[in-house]
């Protein structure tokens, strides 16, 4: 299912088709790059369109502001990749929301014309998928045991118990495990953290919980990071 996993450095990577079916392409980035896949972040301005640079502008922290727009020209990077064209020419849009209709559902390219694609960033690491089917991804950095007790009640009750039965020094990885599984899920279905956190079960054991309608699995991730990948099973989507 997975076709490679990859670093994007500071150099374009090579052309290459558009990933087909459930095969995924992923990428990791290091998102304090000066250069992103050959474009400077100084020239964010002129490749990311009026929305990514609105939200640039909404983050105070100039580490965060350095994140996203790290992030968001690797992904214009892949995505012309694929597509053939500048990243500056990549149209991104926005599915219809589950929730309540507007425009702010899961993120696609502008006129069904690419792949499947989902972007995630934690502390300085970046992960992309692309796929031929819908496809989500989650990278996260180990949480802090006060993440454990702020979400452990949120959870599925039987993540919730597993979560419990743990001595305390290894409840943050088993959380890291479940957080970077459940927000895989949450991204290609596009219903985010709307519903909570409860749904899907995906489990805190070193294998993932099956979900109905998708293909859950753990990525190889940096040190200090759990990453995790859903992909639309046949007639899912």
């Amino acid at each position: 299912m997975i076709e490679y996993v990859n670093q994007l450095g500071p150099d374009a990577p090579g052309t290459g088709p558009s990933p087909g079916g459930p095969a995924v392409s992923v990428w990791y980035l290091d998102t304090t790059l000066a250069v992103v896949g050959g474009v400077d972040l100084a020239d964010a301005a002129s490749v990311l369109d009026g929305t990514e640079l609105a939200r640039a502008e909404r983050l105070v922290r100039p580490g965060h502001r350095q994140r996203f727009l790290a992030s968001h020209l690797g992904l214009r990077v892949l995505l012309g990749r694929y597509l053939g064209v500048p990243p500056r020419e990549v149209g991104l849009d926005r599915e219809d929301c589950h929730g309540c209709g507007g425009p702010h559902g899961r993120p696609v390219v502008a006129g069904g014309t690419g792949p499947h694609f989902s972007l995630s960033h934690s502390e300085d690491t970046a992960c992309i998928a692309l796929a031929g089917v819908p496809v989500g991804v989650d990278v996260e950095a180990l949480p802090k045991p006060a993440a454990v007790h702020d979400v452990l009640h949120s959870l599925h009750p039987r993540e919730t118990a597993e979560l419990t039965a743990l001595p305390e020094p290894d409840r943050p990885a088993a959380l890291g495990r479940i957080w970077s599984r459940k927000e895989a899920c949450l991204k290609a279905t596009g219903a985010g953290l709307t519903g909570g956190l409860a749904e899907p079960y995906v489990g805190s054991a070193p294998d993932p919980a099956a979900v109905p309608g998708w293909t859950l699995s753990d990525l190889p991730a940096p040190p200090g990071y759990f990453a995790a990948l859903a992909v639309a099973a046949a007639g899912t989507g």
